[in-house]
């Protein structure tokens, strides 16, 4: 799969990106979840982008995803 096949739907901190996480779960909707502070720890660098991640879900799945963030707006 290649990068334009996901749609990037939300970014915020780890806490918002959980729930959303969860509720898209619930969905049956399965997230990619991009966390730049996690990589670059792990790859041996320091902070980039602090407590804040993306949520991108597959381009077949936006209409439904946007949906469950609707409520929460």
């Amino acid at each position: 799969m290649s990068r334009k096949d996901f749609y990037h739907l939300f970014t915020g901190s780890s806490i918002e990106v959980l729930r959303i996480k969860d509720l898209l779960i619930q969905e049956k909707i399965i997230p990619v979840i991009k966390d730049e502070e996690e990589s670059a720890r792990l790859a041996g660098f320091g902070l980039t982008n602090l407590f804040t991640q993306d949520v991108y879900v597959h381009i077949d799945e936006i209409e439904k995803a946007k949906k469950v963030l609707t409520p929460l707006s």
